[in-house]
């Protein structure tokens, strides 16, 4: 990472040591930040609908749904059993819902998923937290 080459975007540059120290001592710094994106893409969603912010809503679905992706791509099966297996479909289920939502202006369907797993990333950090 060039540190001294971000100073001219001195945000950007604090946002990049934030995600490494949160990130490089163990997975779960990593899989809680993935939920604050996601909730954070979901309700910028919402606000795009909201606005008829096309394109934003565009750019923020795609987002949303390459980190339900990426979360659940990171599940290990063998070691999780029914609880990767409950939120493969949870993944699967909120992935289906967004793009649908996408396809209109309702900003519900973005609003409720972020709830949903605004519940499940608490749930994630007192676990983590234990």
């Amino acid at each position: 990472m060039a540190y001294a080459s971000a100073l001219l975007n001195p945000a950007a540059t604090y946002r990049q040591i934030d995600v490494v120290g949160r990130t490089a001592t163990n997975g779960a710094g990593l899989v809680q930040l993935m939920y604050e994106e996601l909730i954070s893409a979901l309700r910028s969603a919402a606000w795009a609908a909201d606005n008829r912010q096309l394109a934003t809503k565009s750019e923020r679905v795609t987002r949303a749904t390459a980190i339900l992706f990426a979360l659940e791509a990171g599940l290990d099966f063998d070691k999780g059993g029914s609880v990767s297996t409950a939120l493969a479909t949870l993944y699967a289920d909120a992935r289906k819902t967004i793009v649908n939502a996408s396809l209109g202006n309702d900003p519900t369907p973005f609003r409720t998923t972020a709830a949903n797993m605004t519940e499940i990333a608490q749930a994630w950090r007192t676990a983590s937290a234990a």
